[in-house]
């Protein structure tokens, strides 16, 4: 006899980001489609091709942080632990309260603490070694973010920084279910974060023509699926999600948002940059994390794109999902969210799986704004300009990242699971 698998709920959401200091800010900014991409400030852009970022602008860490776990730790890490501060306080668990050793963090991020690298490496070389941080390695390692939300709440569980590119939002969720159900953890803090707006970032996407240098109005610069879209607008946040075993939420009478119920990681073992022109990893990532949801394509509600406003991403997704969904992928509303927030890099995934849970909570769909001039070779029903009510029992959130990495996770309304 085959044991049933253990489910995994939401019970609790934390976020900063470019459009808002909280989850609520954000969702009502990317519901009502408004963008805060604004001209680089903090650096000179004066020689680069890109002078603008969707930035987090007006948050005090100190606000909800030690000072100075603020004044060691690089943006990267403060800001996971911002928004885990959120979420924890929004799900209302009481961690001392529980066994430590079943409570982890898994938290996803693409180039994690990079600013704290060239920092005190710019230290190093104009002041010497006795002027570089103490704290420079901690600021920059990956696994530092989970490590230090884990010092907060004494969680002795499954720790780890898991790295995607841009699926990395994607995969820690998806580690973090899979301890759960694996039976490692009752509890798991999780999601994604990047503060990774810098002269060198910058420049690096500029060189692999990724980002868009639509400098005379930057909040129309990400559209995704247009025909005049050219490259990415970058962004920064984190967001941060509470998972738990069913049964270990429904004893504490949690606030359940909804379900993770499929999760898939894949590769396209194709380029280091380019997505597979036929979308053939992206096409595995989403019947992989159907099946292990149970589900067929016919269930799904909504999908959040990965959409990053990129001339082949945005057509290889489109190819992908309608091999995947044939011609229900005509009636089933596909919105890409970085439209309003930019793109969150490893961050991307988690708000996009917390959208995607909002949308079932409150029967809307996100819109892609900007997108004015269909691409033909863009053809599905992309929500175009304005979000639109929409009941979302299910919902699948793609995330693809340079080197081939593919990621897909299917969340739904827990009173509507069978697993």
């Amino acid at each position: 006899m085959t044991m049933a698998k253990l489910r995994v709920v939401v019970t609790g959401i934390g976020a900063v980001s470019p459009v808002g200091h909280t989850i609520e800010d954000t969702w009502n900014n990317v519901i009502a489609g408004r963008p805060n991409v604004t001209p680089i400030t903090r650096f000179d852009v004066s020689d680069l091709r890109t002078q603008f970022a969707s930035q987090i602008t007006d948050l005090d860490l100190t606000d909800r942080l030690d000072v100075r776990v603020v004044r060691r730790l690089d943006d990267y890490v403060c800001t996971a632990l911002y928004a885990a501060v959120q979420a924890v306080e929004d799900c209302g668990i009481d961690f001392s309260q529980i066994d430590p050793t079943r409570g982890g963090v898994i938290i996803g991020s693409a180039i994690g603490g990079i600013s704290a690298v060239l920092k005190n490496y710019d230290v190093l070389q104009q002041e010497g070694v006795r002027r570089v941080s103490p704290f420079a390695i901690p600021s920059m390692l990956i696994d530092s973010a989970p490590g230090q939300i884990a010092i907060e709440y004494g969680l002795r569980g499954p720790n780890l920084g898991v790295v995607g590119a841009c699926a990395s939002g994607n995969y820690g969720v998806g580690e973090a279910y899979y301890a759960i159900v694996r039976g490692d953890a009752d509890v798991m803090v999780t999601g994604g974060v990047e503060c990774g707006v810098n002269r060198y970032t910058m420049a690096g996407f500029e060189r692999a023509r990724a980002m868009s240098a639509r400098n005379g109005d930057p909040n129309k610069a990400s559209r995704p699926f247009d025909a005049e879209r050219d490259g990415f607008v970058i962004g920064e946040g984190a967001a941060i999600l509470i998972l738990e075993r069913l049964e270990h939420a429904l004893a504490r009478d949690a606030k359940i948002y909804g379900e993770v119920m499929g999760y898939s990681a894949t590769a396209d073992a194709y380029h280091l940059t380019a997505p597979h022109e036929d979308g053939l990893g992206a096409i595995e990532a989403m019947e992989v994390a159907l099946r292990g949801a149970d589900l067929s394509p016919a269930d799904i509600d909504y999908i959040n794109a990965h959409g990053t406003s990129t001339p082949l991403n945005d057509a290889a997704e489109t190819t992908a999902i309608k091999k995947v969904f044939g011609e229900t992928a005509y009636s089933i509303p596909v919105s890409s969210t970085k439209s309003v927030t930019g793109h969150l890099l490893g961050a991307a995934g988690a708000f996009e799986a917390v959208f995607c849970l909002l949308a079932m909570r409150d029967s809307i769909v996100p819109p892609t704004i900007n997108l004015d001039v269909p691409d033909p070779a863009c053809d599905l029903d992309y929500v175009p300009h304005q979000a639109r009510p929409h009941q979302v029992r299910f919902a699948a959130s793609n995330s693809f990242g340079f080197g081939g990495h593919n990621s897909c996770l299917v969340l739904g309304d827990y009173r509507n699971g069978s697993q």
